[in-house]
């Protein structure tokens, strides 16, 4: 029962979704890198509204200097790192049971939800009209990306309103009656 209560606790499954988004953002941030045509493609066609409706109320948002796109491009995967490298940080830091966990968890979700929420969505999906294409459309890949980083923002800062357990709580306690 000691064992479950350790294993179920909120402290610990705060870890294991940090792990988890730390190397889903590594991955991310690692492809984006070493396959970085298909993504530039992905990054340059939105920017270009080429596969849009092509309003003409709405074509004067078009980007299609290449200097601007590649400039956004790596601005992307530079964020991306950053925020793997938070949440990799993070998870030392929780494995440690250190009260910094929390903190380095809620900076790499909310950097992946102002990634994938604020640039994706709202300036790729809204902005650039994202969502008109049926071909370079990311808004269901974003939107994934913004779920699991609010449930890792909502649980971790259950974890601060005295609700949950604290980070140094993942360490085995000393015995005690329950």
């Amino acid at each position: 029962m000691r064992l479950l209560n350790r294993l179920g606790g909120l402290p610990v499954v705060v870890a294991v979704l940090t792990a988890i988004s730390a190397l889903q953002l590594a991955l991310i941030t690692i492809g984006n890198i070493t396959d970085y045509d298909t993504n530039y493609a992905f990054v340059q066609h939105v920017f270009a509204m080429d596969t849009t409706f092509k309003s003409p109320n709405l074509m004067w948002r078009a980007i299609t200097s290449p200097g601007l796109v590649t400039t956004a491009y790596v601005l992307i995967i530079i964020w991306e790192g950053l925020a793997a490298i938070a949440l990799i940080a993070a998870l030392v830091a929780w494995i440690r049971g250190s009260e910094l966990a929390r903190r380095l968890s809620s900076l790499g979700w909310l950097m992946e939800a102002m990634l994938f929420g604020g640039g994706f969505i709202a300036i790729g999906g809204e902005y650039f009209q994202m969502w008109q294409s049926s071909k370079w459309n990311g808004l269901t890949a974003a939107l994934q990306n913004v779920i699991i980083a609010s449930v890792g923002l909502i649980l971790t800062h259950l974890l601060t309103s005295g609700r949950g357990e604290r980070a140094g709580d993942l360490q085995e306690d000393d015995g005690g009656a329950a």
